[in-house]
């Protein structure tokens, strides 16, 4: 999901399990073809099970205990935990932390809003990211992303391959929902065609 996840080498059939295809595997037909059962009724995507894929696509968030808790057309959270080891020597939050979270609401806020064509994406990498940490981090914190919504329009419009780029926002807030931290994703992205 996060800008690290499409392959370097060529995909991995997926690997059908219990529940059906392996999320963890990669679809010849393209690193995000895991999505296509649940992004199959393009009027009424499966948002949970678009959540459930992109946390287990990506191994790093499972190694920090970051995970992405609401995906929906408008919006995506992800929480860290109120965890000793993921702060720094003042106590806070450690910005590494802070990133990972707000890279990864980012692109959970783009598979919510692009879900129609998700599964058609070949790439979704950050190009460029700004952060202004307004306030120390402490305690459990939310990632709330957000995808421009003139943009979302103009990709579902579409049907043709495309490169396109995208503004996404992360903002992140402290469990008395005051604002900790803002970022600002640019992201390079590739589309098949439908």
């Amino acid at each position: 999901m996060t800008s690290t996840s499409a392959p370097a080498t060529p995909p991995r059939h997926a690997v059908a399990g219990p529940a059906g295809p392996d999320p963890t595997a990669r679809d010849a037909a393209g690193p995000f073809a895991v999505f296509g059962p649940a992004t199959a009724d393009t009027s009424a995507p499966d948002f949970d099970r678009i959540r459930e894929i992109a946390n287990a696509i990506v191994p790093f968030r499972r190694f920090v205990g970051i995970d992405i808790t609401e995906i929906d057309a408008e919006r995506s959270v992800v929480e860290i935990p109120d965890r000793a080891d993921l702060t720094n020597q003042l106590g806070t939050v450690h910005a590494g932390a802070l990133f990972l979270a707000a890279d990864l609401a980012g692109a959970a806020a783009v598979a919510g809003a692009l879900a129609a064509r998700l599964s058609r994406f070949e790439s979704l990498v950050v190009r460029d990211a700004r952060s202004a940490f307004r306030r120390p981090a402490r305690g459990r914190i939310r990632a709330v992303g957000l995808v421009d919504e003139r943009e979302t329009r103009r990709v579902l419009a579409g049907t043709g391959p495309e490169r396109f780029d995208l503004d996404v926002r992360a903002v992140l807030y402290d469990d008395a929902d005051v604002v900790v931290a803002r970022f600002h994703f640019d992201y390079a992205c590739a589309i098949a065609g439908d």
